[in-house]
């Protein structure tokens, strides 16, 4: 089976990008690189490689992929920061 990463980079804007790629090590030299002047990391360089996890399925990896970029800084530095027990709670709404 194809392997497939969804990684996250941290910006030099201290913002966050999540991709899915099939080849982690290129795709992050094309970010690096700047290799797509349209790509939200060109203006963003130097970027860091902060997160990335392994798929079989492209399918659940694109849909990891599209949750993750939906979630709140916060969120996703619990992942970043292997802190998984916080993310149920961070998911939850909180009401006024």
């Amino acid at each position: 089976m194809k392997q497939s990463f969804v990684y996250i980079l941290k910006c030099s804007d201290k913002t966050y990008y999540t991709g899915v790629t099939s080849n982690l090590s290129q795709r992050i030299f094309q970010h690096k690189a700047g290799f797509y002047p349209d790509c939200y990391t060109f203006n963003k360089r130097p970027l860091e490689l902060v997160f990335y996890c392994e798929f079989t399925n492209i399918s659940m990896a694109i849909e990891t992929e599209k949750q993750i970029k939906k979630w709140s800084r916060v969120k996703k530095e619990a992942l970043i920061n292997d802190d998984y027990h916080l993310l149920p709670n961070l998911a939850k709404k909180k009401f006024l």
